[in-house]
This record gives structure tokens, C-alpha cells and sequence, in this order.
């Protein structure tokens, strides 16, 4: 990763007057504001605060709105297009590089002035390249290991790779000015402007991280943008967040954000009912009318933007023949589920995409039928004997999950599939290497309004299929190649369809459950919104 400048006074002091402005609310000021307590299944998978470790559905929801910021954001109370956020505005230079003018005045969590130099920080080799270069379609294979214990500033390894799998191609950051750079990337990308929207791509101050002692100690607490910022984090326990009341975009609402690990979803439904926590996520849809019969409460919340997923490790012996993944796939009832233990607050999708691809969606797309008299034709071609092939979850980590993989037991049972469920304490247990490592649970989102955002990140290449070693395909790989340099819609269009048709028929490497839906439970007394994304938006304007 290499930091172009064009022009060398990019260090200039802010001057000593800077230092004497006022702040903008006085000391004696009295602050109202309320705190807040949420009660969560899950705070963090890493035990980081880091968006580049913490490539989760939980991390999302205490990242984004709350803590990291981009320079292009997302509409989190809208319809999650892109609008101006660290950057005011951005153009094309040409395909392979993007301006963008950043927004003057913001301050870090520490007083500092943001500027192109900390742009440039947060997409260097020392924060999240380290030594990968610039390529496409070559994997970086990775175990999952959490980083505790980690004296220095070595990154994990994890990230790299991560960064590798959002900015496979990016050469660097041109500096044009203090407050104008260009993102320079060695080949034609249409997606850039979706790139430099996602969290990973957000952005961090470069002397917080010069001055912390290792890199475990700048992840558990970074210093950020965002309207507030970390004052304590305990993990597995809680994270506390306070107000920071030099927010380019106003004065947060809530003086103290208090999430709270409570992993039993009674425990937080009692907690919410009884005024110990002010919100409650993660509410299964079976709960939503116990929780409105109390007329001071309601539940908030429906269908985002991230599908559920079975996810299948070809390497285990008894899912190398691409029949038996095939069985799994033709064997579910999708629609059963969605009525069973969904109430129908969600639907069955077209396959790994969603409508906001706009001309890139593959429209006449279906997942795969629920055939039982097929799967158990695969089955029998594929001359699988009934073993056992385990199906390694957590204990609802996603909503419903642990019914929901009681239900698809059952149902491959139904066809002859001998699936024996294993429950494991957290990700690094789900994802280790073992011959055990056969099914598994897992959701993916989408970004921005692109496949790359979503079937690429996730399943090509430098997705986490193949970062870890589950699955590959050499023909999805090189369609993958394809789509993220090609500036040809219609191709891009024919590629997608075909890394649909690889993926979920001939070598399934997933197969979509459903569409996901969060809910969130709260009393009515409470003037907040739920975004339509697992981001909870704690800015001006929703909260009061």
C-alpha cells in the first residue's frame, strides 16, 4: 500500500488560535440528556471494537450511526443509498480512480482535526494492509484466531485478509491537499464509491494509533468520529459509549450508551418490561405480540438488507460430491419456516441478491424447489450410506436460530441425510479446521447496490468461504475476477447469473433460508426508529 503526495505542506499546524476557540457548550451547562441501557444477544465475536476484525451483524449495530464513520455513507433511516458523510462530495476521475472532498472542521475523539493524512493512514499497509499487495482473484488464507494478548502493533492476521476482500485492487491514497484525496486503484472498478461507503472502509485517527501500546489496546477502544465514542468496554459484558459533543453533524441526543450482553432473549424481554433496559434487539417474531399486549410498549423493526444461510464445507467427506450438497439444498421447506417461526415478517428471497441490484438482478432466479423425491434421487446417485455429518451452530446467535436448525434436521432426516447437530461457544469453534467441519449457520449482507458488495466479498475468492478453506470453485473464481473489473453492465449482468447457477445448483457452496428481519422492542414513551439494517442510529433527529 503505498501513500501518494502531491504536495509536501500536508502537516500544517491549525495554528495556535485554533486551540483558544471556545467549546461549543459551556462547562457550567446542565445536561439533561438522558442515558440509555440496550440489552443485546452479543457485543462483539472478537472482543474488538475494530470494523476490520469485527465483520459481523453485531458489530454493525454498535459501529454504524454510533461510533466509525466513512467518508461516503449510507441513508440508515432511508432506503440505505449513499450520501455525504467524512466527504462531502466525490467524483470520477476515471474508472479506476475516485475524488472526494473532505468535509472540513471534523474532529476526532481526541480533538484532532480530520485530514487527508488520517485518510491515508486508515488505508496503509500499517492499519490494514500489512504486506498484501494489490491483486485480484488470489486468496489469502486465514484461521480464525482471536487477537487477545497481542503486545504489539502487528496486525491479526484476519485483517489483511478482510481488507483484501473489500479493496482487492486499491493501489493507494493520493493526496491532493489537506482536505482532497483520491482513491487510486490498479484496475477498472465500478464499485469503488460502494467500497469506500462499507465500515471497513472507515476512518481513523493516526495519532491515536502512533501512541497506543499494542494493537488489542487501540481496538478496544479507537478513537473515531462518530457522534459518540468509547469510554469503557468490558467484553462480554458491556460497552459503554459517551457523547461526543464536538460532532460535525450536532450535539448526540443521549448523553450514555450502555449495551449490555444478555444472551437469553426472556432475560431481555423481562429486563425491557420491568425498566432495567430502555431497548431490547433481537426479538423473535413469536415474542412481538406478548410484548404489545403491554400498551406502553411496541416492537420496531422488519426485512434488511442480509440473508440467512447454510453454509457447506466441500472438503469433508461426505460433502465433496456436489449431489449431496445438492440434497441438502432440495430438501427444505423454506416457506415452512417462514411461517412457523417467522410469522411471516420475512419471505424467502431470489437467491443470494436483492432488489436494490436495480438493471444487475437476475430476475427470473428462484432458490432451489423443495423437492424431497429429488434430494433423496441425489442421494442415492451420490451412493451416500447414511453418515453422519455434523452441523456445528451457536446457541441463537442469529434470531430463531436454534429452531431453525432443529427444523432442517428434521427435514434432511426426512430424505435420508443423517445431520447431527453440534453447538459450539463462539466462531472460532465453528470455523476451526477439523474433520468435524461439515454444515454450518451464517448470514450475508449486502452493502451497496452491487454483487461484489455481497456474493463476490463473501464467496469468491477472498471470501470467508475460501479464506478459510471450506469451499472453491475455480470458474466462480475467475467469474469473481470478472465482475470487479469489468465496466460492462450486461457482461456483469451474465457473470452474476452464472456465479448464482455455480453457488447454489451445480457446486452449492451455501443455500439461502430466507431473508433476515431484525426487531427491536421499546417503550412508546421513546421517540426512536428503527433503521432498516441491524445499525441503530442514535444521531439528532431520532431520538427524543
Amino acid at each position: 500500500m503505498v501513500t501518494f503526495t502531491r504536495r509536501g505542506a500536508l502537516g500544517l499546524a491549525t495554528g495556535v488560535a485554533s486551540s483558544l476557540i471556545l467549546p461549543r457548550f459551556s462547562i457550567a451547562q446542565a445536561d439533561n440528556r438522558p442515558s440509555i441501557t440496550i440489552a443485546v444477544q452479543k457485543i462483539s465475536n472478537s472482543n474488538t471494537l475494530d470494523t476490520l476484525r469485527e465483520q459481523s451483524n453485531v458489530g454493525q449495530r454498535i459501529f454504524n450511526s454510533s461510533l466509525w464513520e466513512s467518508l461516503i455513507g449510507l441513508d440508515w433511516l432511508g432506503n440505505l443509498s449513499a450520501v455525504p458523510s467524512l466527504a462531502t462530495e466525490w467524483r470520477r476521475i476515471d474508472d479506476k480512480t475516485v475524488e472526494l472532498k473532505l468535509r472540513q472542521g471534523v474532529k476526532f475523539h481526541n480533538g484532532d482535526e480530520m485530514t487527508a493524512e488520517d485518510v491515508a493512514f486508515s488505508f496503509s499497509k500499517e492499519r490494514m494492509f500489512g504486506d498484501t499487495q494489490p491483486s485480484t482473484g488470489k486468496t489469502i488464507f486465514v484461521t480464525e484466531k482471536n487477537p487477545l494478548g497481542r503486545e504489539s502493533k502487528e496486525l491479526p492476521v484476519e485483517i489483511p485478509a478482510v481488507a483484501r476482500r473489500i479493496w482487492p485492487a486499491l493501489l493507494g491514497i493520493e493526496i491532493v491537499d489537506k482536505y482532497t484525496v483520491r482513491f487510486v486503484n490498479g484496475s477498472p472498478d465500478v464499485t469503488m464509491e460502494g467500497r469506500i461507503s462499507v465500515a471497513a472502509s472507515a476512518i481513523a485517527n493516526r495519532r491515536s494509533w502512533d501512541e497506543a501500546k499494542s494493537y488489542l489496546d487501540w481496538a478496544r477502544a479507537p478513537i473515531t468520529t462518530g457522534p459518540y465514542r468509547v469510554a469503557e468496554f468490558k467484553p462480554d459484558t458491556y460497552l459503554i459509549y459517551e457523547a461526543h459533543d464536538e460532532y460535525w453533524g450536532g450535539r448526540p441526543p443521549v448523553k450514555q450508551i450502555r449495551f449490555v450482553e444478555v444472551p437469553e432473549v426472556a432475560s431481555r424481554v423481562n429486563g425491557l418490561l420491568s425498566g432495567e433496559y430502555h431497548l431490547a434487539s433481537d426479538i423473535p417474531p413469536d415474542q412481538i405480540e406478548g410484548i404489545e399486549k403491554n400498551a406502553a410498549f411496541e416492537v420496531q423493526g422488519g426485512i434488511i438488507t442480509n440473508h440467512r444461510l447454510t453454509v457447506f464445507d466441500k472438503t469433508h467427506a461426505q460433502l465433496g460430491n456436489p449431489l449431496v450438497r445438492r440434497a441438502f439444498t432440495h430438501a427444505i421447506d423454506r416457506q415452512a419456516i417462514v411461517d412457523s417461526l417467522w410469522a411471516g415478517r420475512t419471505r424467502v428471497p431470489a437467491g443470494l441478491q436483492w432488489d436494490f441490484y436495480g438493471d444487475m438482478l437476475v430476475k427470473d432466479w428462484t432458490v432451489p424447489e423443495y423437492n424431497p423425491d429429488l434430494a433423496r434421487q441425489l442421494l442415492k446417485e451420490a451412493n451416500y450410506k447414511g453418515d453422519p455429518i455434523p452441523y456445528r451452530l451457536l446457541n441463537n446467535y442469529y434470531t430463531n436460530q436454534t429452531p431453525t436448525a432443529q427444523i432442517l434436521v428434521e427435514m434432511w432426516a426426512q430424505v435420508g441425510l443423517n445431520v447431527q447437530i453440534e453447538i459450539k461457544e463462539n466462531w472460532q469453534q465453528i470455523l476451526e479446521k477439523t474433520p468435524t467441519r461439515a454444515v454450518r449457520d451464517w448470514s450475508n449482507s449486502a452493502s451497496f447496490p452491487d454483487p461484489v458488495s455481497s456474493i463476490v466479498a463473501q464467496h469468491g475468492p477472498n471470501g470467508q468461504q475460501q479464506q478459510v478453506g471450506e469451499w472453491t470453485n475455480a470458474e466462480m473464481n475467475t467469474l469473481s475476477t470478472f465482475l470487479e473489473t469489468s465496466t460492462d453492465r450486461a457482461k456483469r449482468h451474465d457473470a452474476f447469473a452464472r456465479m448464482l447457477q455455480i453457488c447454489e445448483r451445480e457446486d452449492p457452496a451455501y443455500t439461502v433460508l430466507h431473508q433476515n428481519a431484525v426487531f427491536t422492542a421499546k417503550s412508546k414513551s421513546i421517540n426512536w426508529k428503527a433503521a432498516s439494517a441491524f445499525a441503530m442510529d442514535f444521531r439528532q433527529g431520532n431520538w427524543s
